[in-house]
């Protein structure tokens, strides 16, 4: 495996991406997001990452400016969407499918802009379907329409659980909470098998 470190600048700052490349050919590129005041190296999302790699991904891990600059609170949604999309179209994917998501924070800015990437699917981990203890305040509208989705929630999640619907697949991980590190490597084999499903890993 191969692994380069890349800054980009955004109109939002500078990003700092981390690209690891599998051994043998390329399946499909996964460009994955954090949560809101965490990093890329989340217990869930370093599972999906080794999982993935090791069956033929190409993943991209993505850390929003705000985070480079030090600052633990998220910026705006406009701005995080902004930002990333700068960064997924200066990856230049081509001629492999491209996965988007991320964990939280980072599943719902791949989910509102999955559609303007061109998106083959998307990958969101612990989806806060509405702010904690506000049930009233659903985010489901995020969720992406007519593009084939997995959303891995814990049914402890403070932050609520989607429903299934289309194309979006939701799989409850019992016992886990927002933080999905309880079995964290059987969430990371289910996502890679999603993958595998739609042919977008070995």
């Amino acid at each position: 495996m191969g692994v380069e470190e890349l800054e980009i600048e955004t109109p939002r700052g500078l990003a700092r991406v981390r690209v690891s490349l599998p051994s043998g050919a390329v399946t499909s590129v996964l460009v994955l997001g954090h949560g809101a005041g965490g990093g890329v190296d989340a217990p869930d999302l370093a599972a999906v990452h080794d999982v993935a790699v090791a069956g033929g991904v190409q993943v991209v891990l993505v850390t929003q400016p705000y985070r480079v600059a030090g600052r633990r609170a998220p910026a705006p949604a406009g701005h995080l969407d902004e930002a990333w999309v700068t960064v997924v179209r200066a990856l230049g994917v081509r001629n492999k499918p491209l996965i988007v998501g991320g964990r939280s924070s980072g599943a719902r800015v791949a989910c509102r802009t999955a559609a303007e990437l061109g998106a083959s699917g998307v990958l969101a981990l612990a989806f806060p379907l509405h702010p904690p203890g506000k049930p009233d305040r659903s985010r489901a509208g995020e969720l992406p329409v007519g593009v084939p989705a997995l959303v891995l929630n814990g049914d402890r999640d403070a932050f609520g659980v989607p429903e299934s619907s289309g194309t979006v697949e939701v799989v409850v991980r019992p016992g886990a909470t927002h933080d999905l590190r309880k079995d964290v490597k059987g969430t990371a084999a289910l996502a890679v098998e999603w993958m595998r499903t739609h042919g977008w890993a070995r």
